[in-house]
């Protein structure tokens, strides 16, 4: 029944491969549980207010929000549209949310926003509008999504591990490590999942990027026993470089909580417009869904071709079943409280796994129901051990930039700033944007342009409306 549902056998994967990719997916992206709190639930709103209308934080409401809707989510992915692509709240639009949006309304006035925007991307899917988008793309600016998002997703790793870090002064944004050099066992854990892992691969054993974290966090609980590392985050005004990123990998107390979804309902769907005024709102709303319409395009087509599921002119299968749930889920995010909900391209490490198939997706959405009762379990699990798979994916990913016709300035110029926008920016989104105003321009110098799709035009024009946005926000105001 598995396999006729599922496909499993025709997508060349079996069972097994579905379970340990969800697993990999799982364990790769389950920092979101502790981040998304540390974010959200840290941020006031216009009247001095915690997330839930509290005058102190509760960080455990929203780490069992976001486990429980990162988890229906993904569970609704797998079985509707049968692609092993993971949900959870999204990261950049939650900050942007906490940052950009809370601090000038209520934290239910904002979360109403972020279930408007949803609304209305569902509805764009449903009329066909966000997939005949996606089939306007060009194929090699497809490929150039996933080789950027490949790219991206591996600094991503090394940031998160403090191979990589920001200088805070001089002209250098990032250097290696603590001042340019390598400090601390955290970071030492990292090389050991990084080199382990790979030499699995190399050796061709079945679950390498699995059997890398699971002993990686073994040996980081160890090494937080003998010396008491701690974290590496103190205080706003203090810090320790040679601390963990994010969670302690040290063995809790309890293993299973309780969990309140008293944050479930929070939302007000139009107080926003009362605050701020038409335009502004407007103006958050297109930014909440440009970004959101795609980042998970990016992500869709990175996995679809990591995956081999796509088709030769690079369009991935049940495309318009994966946006619908996609879409309800930034709409499913707002409802909860925890800020729209997205595709996570850390879904790539269980593809590398062996995932095909939505199976994967359902053990991932699983295991962070599972969560909701399992956060202090979750929480042994450091950056360290689990963003080596990250670095594996990336490399995989980037394979597929031979596909380029680097020859043709039309396709070259917008794969190669495609590419190298999105880790560049740290956003998804402002690399394929720049891909496509570039492609435009370089078509339209080159008395080509009906060679470019109406749409992709149309869109093209929505971008520079977003990369203008401030401007236009002071202009407007």
């Amino acid at each position: 029944m598995l396999d006729s549902y599922f496909k499993i056998s025709e997508r060349g994967s079996t069972v097994a491969q579905e379970v340990r990719g969800g697993v990999v997916t799982f364990f790769t992206m389950a920092y979101i549980v502790a981040l998304n709190p540390l974010i959200i639930g840290l941020a006031k709103d216009a009247d001095g207010k915690y997330i839930g209308g509290g005058d102190a934080p509760n960080l455990a409401l929203v780490a069992a929000a976001t486990a429980l809707i990162a988890g229906v989510m993904s569970i609704l992915m797998g079985a509707v549209a049968n692609f092993p692509l993971a949900l959870a709240t999204g990261l950049g639009l939650n900050t942007f949310v906490a940052v950009g949006i809370a601090s000038q309304m209520t934290w239910a006035d904002a979360m109403g926003l972020v279930v408007l925007e949803g609304i209305i991307i569902t509805i764009l899917v449903l009329t066909g509008f966000r997939v005949a988008v996606f089939k306007a793309v060009p194929t090699q600016l497809k490929i150039a999504i996933s080789v950027g998002i490949g790219l991206f997703i591996a600094l991503i790793g090394l940031v998160d591990a403090g191979f990589v870090r920001r200088t805070g002064q001089g002209p250098v944004p990032v250097t290696l490590g603590d001042g340019g050099e390598l400090v601390g066992w955290p970071v030492m854990v990292f090389a050991l999942g990084l080199f382990l892992t790979i030499g699995l691969m190399v050796k061709k054993v079945k679950g390498a990027l699995l059997i890398g974290i699971v002993i990686a966090t073994g040996v980081a609980v160890a090494l937080e026993s003998a010396f008491k590392i701690g974290p590496s985050f103190i205080s706003p005004t203090e810090s320790n470089p040679k601390g963990w990123g994010l969670n302690i990998p040290a063995l809790p107390e309890e293993v299973v909580a309780v969990p309140s979804f008293d944050l479930l309902g929070q939302f007000n769907l139009f107080g926003s417009f009362s605050n701020i005024g038409l335009i502004t709102v407007l103006l958050l709303i297109f930014t909440l869904l440009l970004a959101d319409f795609f980042d998970t395009m990016g992500t869709m087509t990175a996995i679809g071709h990591e995956a081999g599921l796509v088709d030769k002119d690079g369009n991935v299968p049940n495309a318009d079943r994966i946006l619908l749930v996609d879409s309800l889920a930034a709409a499913a995010g707002g409802a909860a409280s925890v800020s729209s909900n997205t595709s996570y391209i850390e879904s790539a490490s269980g593809v590398g796994e062996g995932a095909r198939t939505g199976l994967a997706s359902i053990v991932t959405g699983i295991l962070f129901l599972l969560t909701t009762f399992l956060a202090p379990l979750v929480s042994i699990i450091p950056y360290e051990a689990a963003t080596p798979a990250l670095i594996i994916v990336g490399f995989l990913m980037m394979t597929q930039i031979k596909e380029i016709d680097w020859q043709d300035y039309g396709i070259g110029i917008p794969a190669f700033l495609t590419i190298i926008l999105m880790p560049f920016t740290y956003n998804i989104a402002v690399g394929i944007g720049a891909g496509f105003v570039s492609h435009v321009v370089i078509r339209l110098v080159q008395g080509k342009i009906k060679d470019v799709h109406p749409l992709l035009l149309l869109v093209s024009g929505l971008f520079m409306i977003y990369f203008l946005s401030s401007p236009i926000n002071t202009w407007v105001g």
